[in-house]
Order: structure tokens, then sequence, then C-alpha cells
């Protein structure tokens, strides 16, 4: 299974030598709110939706010292906004209180702000610090678990086990390739298996359309020929930007 999990993870990272995190950020704070702001919807709608958000509150004390209802109908589009609202206004006067207005680098102090688990500690650490950090979201659980890399379902124990088959220094970008392939290819309902790259690796061949013309039709985002997440993709993103909010 090892041997097999690790050949999945190369061949991935030839499939997708692009693999990156799917919000727009420019520094470790729009990260952080970014992620928080990505819990029960889309990144799509996530990066639609923040560069309102970091105009009106470009830092955390901004952040801090926002108007809860004014907050709350920018974040709106993303659901949740009463619950989201109290956790970045809770967040952003930790940082502002407790970390001299910088997000911190560490994980034990990432998990003690308001809204922030490991998941979201991990996405920030990964990719705005360098430190290796494993995100299990509903798209990794989903695959692993498909792999039969494990048949945990607690995202904690699964973290464990998938830290314990890969190399420290390959967490990071193992997040963003399976996320990727989770979205693009390996579907839950209506997995792409006849159009699969790691078909001949996966345990599961053939829980999703076989047939290769039908399968090319359920492929997402650049690998259907259709625009990421990103509003501001990296420059080496093969397919196109997203829309604006409201664009046609």
């Amino acid at each position: 299974m090892v041997r097999r999990a690790r050949r999945i993870n190369r061949e991935l990272a030839e499939v997708y030598p692009y693999a990156h995190p799917e919000l727009d950020f420019r520094n470790p704070f729009e990260l952080l709110v970014a992620t928080v702001l990505s819990a029960q919807t889309t990144d799509l709608r996530v990066n639609q939706t923040t560069p309102a958000l970091f105009a009106a509150y470009p830092t955390p004390e901004d952040m801090a010292a926002a108007v809860p209802e004014e907050m709350e109908e920018l974040i709106r589009p993303t659901g949740f906004f009463r619950a989201k609202t109290k956790s970045l206004l809770g967040l952003s006067a930790a940082l502002r209180d407790d970390f001299g207005g910088e997000v911190p680098g560490r994980l034990e102090d990432l998990v003690k702000l308001p809204g922030v688990g490991r998941k979201t500690a991990n996405v920030v650490l990964g990719n705005a610090f360098g430190v290796p950090g494993i995100t299990v979201d509903t798209h990794f659980g989903r695959l692993v678990r498909r792999w039969k890399w494990t048949d945990e379902e607690d995202p904690v124990k699964v973290e464990a086990v998938i830290a314990d088959i890969f190399p420290k220094s390959e967490w990071t970008m193992l997040s963003h390739r399976v996320i990727f392939h989770g979205r693009r290819i390996c579907h839950s309902r209506k997995p792409a298996c006849g159009a699969c790259p790691i078909a001949p690796l996966c345990p599961s061949y053939g829980e999703g359309e076989t047939d290769p013309e039908k399968a090319r039709k359920l492929l997402k985002y650049e690998m259907g020929g259709y625009p990421g997440q990103r509003l501001s993709p990296p420059p080496d993103f093969p397919g196109k930007p997203a829309p604006a909010l409201g664009a046609v």
C-alpha cells in the first residue's frame, strides 16, 4: 500500500506540476482569513468575496475594529456569515492583542485563534510559512479512503496516518495534488475513471464512468477547459482565471 501510495503521489506530481492553494492571498493574514471563510463554500466564492473585504480591512487591526453588521454584508456570499464574522473579529483581535498584529508561524499558536482548527492552521503554515503540513479537507479525506490508504474518518487520525506514509517534505504538495485531483477528476458522486491518469493504480477504479469519451465530459476546471477558482492564479497555471463576483 505504501509503495502504491507513493507512486500515486509521483504520478499526480506529473499531472499537476502547477498544483497550488486555490485561495487568492498576498500575505499570511489574507490566507488565514480566506481559509476561515472557505468553510462550507467554494474557494471560488471566497476569492470573489475577499477583494472587497481586504480593501475595507487590510490589517488585523482594521478588521478587529470592524462594525459586525458591515462585515457580515461583505462576506454574506460565503454563507454562515454571522458565525464567520464572529470568528474573523475574534481572530483579528487576538492577532492584534497577543501577536503584535502578525500571524504566528506555529501550529500551537494558530489553533488557539477563534475559528482556526488544524486544517486551517496547516494551510497557513504550508503556504504562507513553508512549514510542511497535511490539509485534510473533504476532498483529501475522500480520496485517501478511496485509494485505501486509510479507513479513518476523523481528520486528525487521517492526518496522522498519511504523515507516516510520506516524508515531511512532501506533505504540503501532496495535499495540493490530492485536492486538485478530487476537484477535477475524482469527484465524489461520479468520478471520471475513464479519463483518470492514475486509473491503473487505483483500487477503486470502476466506481465512476469508465468510458473515456463520457468520462472526459465530467472533467472540471482547467482539465475540462473551464476557469479555475482563483481570480489571480499563479503564472504557471494552465487554465483560465475565475470571473469576479457578478461578472457574466
